[in-house]
């Protein structure tokens, strides 16, 4: 989100004279109220001071460590940034709400840190949801303005994209414009069988060129069937380039979906990124393959039949151009309110198709809650939406094009008039007459066919750009030049680490432990204080902030990502399963494992039991995310999935949460045979989890607040030791049934 905006010329010397010696710029915003008028203002903040600035004049300065508590709050029709001082707040500014509430918010954070003395420069990655340009929205989950994203650029990297195929791809468009010449040249036969044969000059006799007239007829024939020929040549070879792009460009969205970070895919929903690899792909394939032959088609044979006119007649040819500017000013006026239209449509549809795949994922909540009917309505509701603004673009396509291609025929019209009254003078034979006709009807179909472009145009730039934001997105979790493959022994050490999902919010701030090669580990802490969070970094799903994370005295930013994860084992808190057998969900992590080595992790994870009562065994088809078995059994075989391939590394969280006591017991001795000689990372809220652990981290509000045994931290009688009585007194209080 952008936090520093450019003053204007005016603006920015007021800055200059106002500034103090050696203060730092760090944020700039815009405000747009000022009394009972829209203004266009600019708020300041340095490092000490917010400078309040409006169309060229200083209008308040505001030593930021005089104040404490800013916040943004919203009002009527507008918002307003508050500061505290001595009990009393300050308005600072006004604004409108829309595009820049979410930047005040921000810049609380970032002046709470300052009045502190803390000038750590505020980042945000939250998506812009407006453009900075012409201040519309942009297209929902992206970052296109369909206002103001430049055409020609995105057809410069379509055009990148067919590298590769542009042979293979342009071979319909050469199939089409071959078979033009056909259909040109039929018109001119025609006139000569008509001037001819069927109506020669008076006085001529042709009976005995029967011969020659069939020939005629014969060539007609098989021009006519040359040309469909020709057009199924051309389908074929569409079908298959097209393919072939459509799957290139699926399997590279789809690659780079793979690489980017998780923050960025949590940033987008799973059906929009379905949308994009699926719907999105499939309009782009749909313009190359049927519609853009088409278009260099007619664009060809639009030229050919005007150059053709004019040899023959280029007075008559005039007529052709008559109703043609009026077309154009019509197509010209109806665009934007027909790309809006259609836009607004694409929304609805996305909406529903969103909704769809949030009630169905979140299908057992709804029925646990006997929603059913209410989730009906709102997709109703949704549907009906959609379903109204298509059939209202309907009506409005299905009544103006059919009147732009009435206005399109008045030139025939004219030219039937004028052509027969020179037929009727003898200066024009019957023959050339139906011979421009054809070719007028020629012309007419590019401009027909123009007519639908804009509603066409609209949805394949607005998914080819959505295609081209996650191709073009930066990955921020990166290997370096040449990344180490090591084989991991499994020291870890965590060295000053900050790390923040907002920068201005740290989640882990300056955390330092070191970890030795088979030392089981235990991390513990209220929920928020940072136990996944440390995880997911050694793991480098995120990268650091600030610090170090090394493994074996190699910082994991130098280490290849797959060698990293390769080597590490994981049971997440969330379990999921894929769809499909339990024997490959054990597997996913080793592939290539046998039949045994898959029965026998089984058996470690104590699963193996519970898996030969099913009726197919290891056979058995656990349903989409694993639903078909209950939750202890869909964590045991993720147990059993982490530990396949030996990883040097095991990382549990919450391994055990979904169990019973005695199951639990059950997996806890599985537990300790699994971390012999192996590190490993536990998270788990049943303290009684992590009785056999080397030592304990326990972390508190983002900082480590405790580390060392079991023994050790009970002495010291702190976190841990409050902890432990809480959970043991609560397991006194249960009366059993």
């Amino acid at each position: 989100m952008k936090l520093d905006y450019e003053l204007l010329p005016a603006d920015q010397e007021v800055f200059d004279k106002a500034v103090g010696q050696g203060e730092k710029r760090m944020y700039c915003l815009p405000y747009d109220v000022e009394g009972d008028r829209f203004v266009n203002g600019f708020l300041v903040i340095t490092d000490k001071t917010i400078y309040k600035i409006c169309e060229g004049r200083l209008l308040a300065t505001y030593s930021i460590r005089d104040y404490r508590s800013f916040r943004a709050e919203s009002m009527y029709g507008n918002c307003a940034l508050y500061a505290r001082k001595d009990g009393v707040s300050t308005m600072i500014c006004r604004f409108i709400s829309g595009k820049n509430l979410s930047r005040y918010m921000v810049i609380c954070k970032a002046c709470d840190l300052l009045a502190e003395g803390n000038d750590l420069l505020v980042e945000d990655s939250t998506r812009e949801r407006f453009c900075p340009k012409c201040g519309q929205p942009f297209i929902r989950h992206t970052n296109i303005c369909p206002n103001c994203f430049d055409r020609k650029a995105v057809y410069k990297k379509l055009w990148g994209l067919t590298r590769g195929l542009r042979l293979m791809m342009s071979f319909p468009v050469l199939v089409a414009l071959f078979g033009l010449i056909m259909r040109f040249a039929v018109p001119y036969i025609q006139a000569i069988a008509i001037n001819g044969y069927i109506n020669p000059a008076s006085g001529i006799d042709r009976s005995g060129e029967m011969g020659t007239y069939l020939l005629i007829v014969l060539s007609i024939i098989s021009l006519d069937v040359l040309y469909r020929a020709l057009g199924i040549v051309r389908s074929r070879l569409s079908a298959v380039s097209g393919n072939r792009f459509a799957m290139m460009l699926r399997s590279l969205l789809y690659e780079k979906i793979e690489s980017l970070s998780l923050s960025s895919i949590q940033r987008k929903s799973t059906g929009d990124l379905m949308g994009r690899v699926n719907h999105d792909t499939q309009i782009v394939q749909n313009f190359i393959v049927g519609q853009l032959p088409d278009l260099c088609a007619q664009a060809f044979s639009f030229v050919v039949a005007l150059i053709l006119m004019l040899v023959i007649d280029w007075r008559i040819c005039l007529f052709v151009f008559v109703p043609i500017p009026f077309v154009v000013f019509l197509v010209y006026k109806f665009w934007k309110h027909i790309d809006r239209r259609n836009r607004k449509a694409w929304i609805l549809r996305t909406r529903a198709s969103h909704l769809l795949q949030d009630i169905l994922n979140g299908i057992r909540v709804v029925k646990c809650f006997g929603q059913e009917e209410k989730e009906i309505r709102r997709f109703s509701e949704s549907s009906e939406k959609q379903a109204d603004q298509e059939v209202s673009n309907a009506l409005i396509f299905d009544t103006i094009f059919p009147l732009l291609g009435f206005l399109l025929r008045l030139g025939s019209y004219f030219i039937l008039l004028y052509g027969n009254y020179k037929v009727f003078h003898g200066t024009m034979e019957l023959g050339t007459l139906h011979q421009i006709s054809t070719y007028a009807n020629i012309m007419y179909e590019p401009l027909l066919f123009i007519t639908f472009i804009p509603r066409n145009i609209s949805n394949f730039m607005t998914s080819l750009s959505k295609v081209l934001e996650i191709l073009e997105e930066n990955v921020e979790i990166t290997d370096i030049g040449l990344p180490i493959d090591i084989k991991i022994e499994g020291d870890i050490r965590v060295k000053d680490i900050v790390f923040g999902y907002d920068s201005y919010n740290p989640v882990l701030q300056k955390v330092s432990v070191d970890i030795h090669q088979g030392e089981m580990v235990g991390i513990v802490g209220l929920s928020g204080s940072g136990k996944t969070t440390l995880i997911n970094l050694i793991m480098r799903l995120y990268d650091v902030n600030e610090g170090e994370i090394t493994i074996d005295g190699v910082n994991i930013k130098d280490i290849s990502q797959e060698a990293l994860r390769s080597q590490m084992g994981v049971v997440l808190q969330e379990t999921f399963l894929f769809s499909g057998t339990i024997r490959d969900n054990i597997r996913y992590s080793k592939p290539d494992a046998s039949d045994e080595e898959v029965i026998e992790t089984a058996r470690v994870a104590n699963a193996h039991d519970f898996i030969m009562n099913l009726p197919e065994g290891y056979n058995t088809i656990v349903g989409e995310k694993g639903y078909s078995l209950s939750g202890g059994e869909r964590q045991r075989i993720a147990i059993a999935r982490a530990i396949i391939h030996n990883p040097r590394i095991l990382i549990l969280d919450e391994a055990t949460a979904a169990l019973d006591t005695e199951t639990e017991k059950l997996i806890q001795d599985a537990i300790n045979k699994l971390v012999k000689n192996r590190t490993t990372l536990v998270i788990a809220h049943r303290l009684s989890t992590l009785r056999n652990a080397d030592k304990l981290l326990v972390l508190d509000d983002g900082h480590v607040a405790e580390f060392g045994t079991h023994e050790e931290l009970l002495e010291k009688q702190g976190i841990y030791y409050k902890l432990v009585m809480a959970q043991q007194k609560m397991a006194h209080e249960i009366v059993p049934a």
